[in-house]
């Protein structure tokens, strides 16, 4: 069964895609530019600030599908300049305190709306 995710408390999706696919127990989450979902306005704040915009969308879209960051096994951190890792990297963990994910980071030439990042994630429900 595949149950489409749609959440006003993350942005909308900006193109052909959803914002997060169900199936059969995995939640796929679509990647999250750090846009303020009430504003629809990419973020313009600190490396920190834009991990932390981003991960709460991922939050609002896992909570639709009845999951937290608790369920998060995978995710993949795309960032503009590898230079930001270490603070990119200071604010996820505070996301994923006790048996983090697996996870990849790629430097990328670029990203939706000139953004800074942006960040997917698989999940497996209980």
């Amino acid at each position: 069964m595949i149950r489409i995710l749609n959440t006003a408390g993350a942005p909308a999706a900006i193109g052909p895609y959803s914002q997060g696919i169900e199936a059969n127990g995995t939640v796929y989450v679509s990647g999250q530019l750090p846009v303020d979902p009430e504003t629809g306005e990419l973020l313009q704040g600190s490396i920190a600030e834009q991990t932390v915009r981003s991960l709460r969308n991922i939050e609002a879209i896992l909570a639709q599908a009845g999951c937290s960051m608790d369920h998060v096994v995978k995710t993949t951190v795309l960032l503009r300049d590898m230079a930001d890792f270490a603070e990119m990297n200071g604010a996820y963990a505070a996301f994923f305190k006790v048996n983090p994910p697996a996870r990849a980071c790629f430097q990328v030439a670029g990203l939706p709306k000139n953004a800074s990042l942006e960040i997917e994630c698989v999940a497996v429900k209980d």
